[in-house]
């Protein structure tokens, strides 16, 4: 089973490539609802999130009232590292558990889209890594357009991010996300092709004892 991690800048297309590669027959695992799941009632997470902010970030009901915590946490660096501290180890957790479900389910493609894959350091977790980019310009244009903020805003979120570059330097597959939709599908269905066939190298040579083999890095 080959294990890829999936990443990308903000507005740079990294959903659409999921959706289209889960449609070619991966196993998506999703973080962001993971962290979903890391929180909800029941989870491990949960009360040590209301033992450190207070009763006050619960909703009645006992789940996470996201706006308090986030009120709680935005522009406090150590706060919003505390509360990382919290949240990722446990979707850490459910990501290998479902990596391990998928194994025993006999998937050959497993993808986990991780929006921080870099910055919370996964890298070396994955057997390829695939970036989805485009040019600063583009992505602020659809974030002003599709998500309807302010340029301002939107130049902040991006400025907040590491730098597509640094990332472009340490990915396997870079799919570069400009064009109309047809494009991307093209783009995707050859990335798939070329998954496919590392899945099945891989595949044989573990199955001959031989080990893993690192990737080439590969640009489409």
């Amino acid at each position: 089973m080959l294990v890829v991690g999936l990443t990308g800048n903000i507005a740079s297309g990294k959903s659409t490539v999921a959706a289209q590669l889960a449609d070619l027959g991966a196993t998506i695992i999703d973080s962001d609802l993971l962290a979903r799941e890391a929180v909800r009632p029941g989870s491990r997470a949960l009360p040590l999130i209301a033992s450190r902010w207070g009763d006050g970030v619960l909703e009645p009901d006992g789940a996470l009232d996201r706006s308090a915590l986030r009120a709680r946490v935005f522009g406090d660096s150590d706060e919003l590292e505390a509360l990382n501290s919290i949240v990722h180890p446990e979707v850490e957790r459910l990501r290998l558990e479902r990596v391990e479900e998928a194994r025993e389910a006999g998937a050959s493609i497993v993808v986990c889209d991780i929006p921080l894959l870099f910055e919370v350091h996964l890298a070396d977790q994955f057997d390829a890594i695939v970036l989805v980019d485009a040019p600063r310009p583009v992505r602020l244009e659809r974030l002003v357009r599709d998500r309807n903020l302010h340029q301002s805003e939107a130049m902040d979120m991006i400025a907040a991010q590491m730098p597509a570059e640094l990332k472009r330097a340490r990915s396997d597959f870079v799919i570069d996300n400009v064009g109309d939709r047809d494009m991307l599908a093209a783009r995707v269905l050859d990335l798939w092709q070329s998954l496919s066939d590392e899945a099945a190298r891989l595949t044989r040579r573990r199955d001959d004892g031989l080990g893993e083999r690192p990737l080439v890095p590969t640009h489409s």
